[in-house]
């Protein structure tokens, strides 16, 4: 009987992991750099969605600038949506660290 109720428990769980998973597809977060002038949405799965550039901050001169500017903000993108992801199946795994999940 225990047996039972724990696989019940386990399949509600992978069900509410399955719909945050899909969730996180849909939920956007955005990085910025340069006060704002470059900015990077991400999704909860930390994929870059899109990249808008200010044209303040475009100079043929200075081409890294841009570069780090860019990277800055793709970079904090991609951490804003791990994190929201390792919030949102945190709280559905009770904490644990399963590998591969995020």
């Amino acid at each position: 009987m225990k047996m039972d109720k724990m696989l019940k428990q386990v399949q509600r769980m992978q069900a509410q992991m399955t719909l945050a998973q899909e969730e996180l597809a849909n939920e956007v977060v955005e990085g910025a750099s340069g006060g704002g002038m470059v900015t990077a949405k991400a999704n909860g799965h930390g994929d870059v969605i899109s990249i808008s550039i200010s044209k303040e901050v475009v100079d043929p001169e200075d081409v890294e600038m841009l570069e780090d500017l860019v990277l800055s903000a793709v970079r904090e993108s991609i951490r804003l949506g791990r994190e929201l992801a390792e919030k949102r199946m945190g709280g559905l795994t009770g904490g644990m660290n399963i590998p591969g999940l995020f």
